[in-house]
């Protein structure tokens, strides 16, 4: 059994639109998007303990250990492993931020499912590991689903989607934006008509042509001036949109110099990166379908 594995990416998702197409009775929303995986991630070590506990090493501002995603996800597969024995001392170097809508801490979570379940052999396949995480969060199947996806539900129903090579500049406006914030708010609107997949153009012109919107962007927008500033700013440069529940905004661009111009021109006042597209989830090797 290995004792440990380091360096093990959580990487970010954009949503290339997201339509929020009505609400179940327990009060979730059924959602249709296009998840994107980006090259930009959290970055996790991870060490095998025989004790049973289950340890973050390291602070995170704002994110207490017993309520990190982290550490959920890892005593969730324990419980469902029968792993009691075995534990894990985790590393989690944040470079994704909180409130960003980017899927950190469900990437996150996503990244401790599998590789734990390689170094405690625990033996669950991707469809199993998918419906634990979904206890964690609706975004989490995505990511241990591992390729880029067009989701439905309340995002776990996924069907995956070739997507183009390009690039993406990132502004994160200075803000966090709780999820839940927005989902409830009474300016939501909840009846965005349904699509099939065959509806919309391939994945590579979404954006090109202006295919969808973020429902959640006008009630960030208007409750964060910040995140309206941000995208004010960077649509003079292309179809640019809020991703998730915000605060982060994106456009895309075929090529890198493209980015690297305009990245040259954000403010100083924000953050802004670029990141290429990827095609499948650089840890999805550790899974049996």
């Amino acid at each position: 059994m290995p004792a440990s594995l380091l360096n093990c990416p959580a990487p970010a998702k954009l949503n290339l639109f997201l339509h929020v197409t009505g609400r179940r009775p327990d009060g979730y929303h059924l959602l249709q998007t296009v998840f994107q995986l980006i090259e930009r991630c959290d970055i996790l070590d991870f060490s095998v303990r025989e004790d049973g506990r289950v340890c973050r090493t390291n602070d995170i501002p704002g994110v207490p250990s017993e309520s990190d995603l982290v550490v959920r996800a890892a005593r969730l597969l324990q419980s469902a492993g029968g792993h009691t024995q075995l534990g894990a001392d985790i590393t989690v170097r944040k470079q994704l931020p909180m409130g960003g809508g980017l899927g950190g801490g469900s990437s996150d979570a996503a990244t401790t499912l599998m590789v734990l379940n390689h170094l405690w052999q625990t033996g669950l396949n991707r469809a199993q590991l998918m419906a634990l995480g979904l206890q964690l969060g609706a975004d989490v199947p995505f990511f241990i689903f591992g390729q880029n996806a067009f989701a439905e539900g309340v995002g776990e129903d996924l069907a995956a989607l070739r997507t183009p090579a390009c690039w993406f500049v990132v502004i994160e406006p200075g803000v966090s934006i709780p999820t839940a914030l927005i989902f409830s708010s009474k300016e939501l609107t909840r009846d965005t008509e349904t699509i099939r997949i065959t509806d919309f153009p391939e994945a590579n012109n979404v954006l090109e042509k202006n295919f969808g919107k973020n429902d959640l962007e006008v009630v960030a927008a208007r409750q964060f001036p910040q995140v309206a500033e941000a995208i004010q700013w960077l649509k003079q440069f292309g179809n640019a949109r809020m991703t998730g529940s915000g605060a982060c905004v994106f456009c895309s661009f075929e090529h890198e110099h493209q980015a690297d111009e305009v990245l040259k021109q954000v403010p100083s006042h924000w953050i802004g990166w670029k990141a290429k597209a990827m095609q499948e989830h650089p840890l999805a090797h550790l899974l049996s379908s």
